[in-house]
């Protein structure tokens, strides 16, 4: 975690973070970009923590943003089907797919 939180992500680098990682062999097109695109807002500044300096512009903050999507704001028929996607899941395959693509940054 201090590796990602120390390399520095460019704006380019984020979208296509959150492209790669977003797109699923079921996911729409339009799913995939309204879903990046709130990765992104978060990543940018609206998510819980995103001004700290170990997640402000860094991999490290990428990974959480795509996690506080996943775990808090993807949209879900309720709390506890999001839970399970999050844990056992969709949502879980995803976040580990950020953080396979988190490594990658800093490999």
């Amino acid at each position: 975690m201090k590796a990602l939180s120390e390399r520095r992500v460019t704006a380019g680098e984020a979208e296509a973070f959150a492209r790669e990682v977003l797109t699923l062999p079921t996911t729409s097109e339009k799913a995939a970009e309204t879903a990046s695109n709130a990765v992104l807002a978060l990543f940018h500044g609206k998510a819980i923590g995103a001004s700290l300096e170990s997640a402000n512009d860094t991999a490290f903050g990428l990974l959480n943003a795509v996690t506080e999507y996943i775990d808090h704001t993807r949209r879900a028929r309720s709390p506890s089907n999001r839970l399970d996607s999050a844990w056992f899941g969709q949502g879980a395959v995803i976040k580990q797919k950020a953080l396979d693509a988190a490594l990658q940054l800093v490999a």
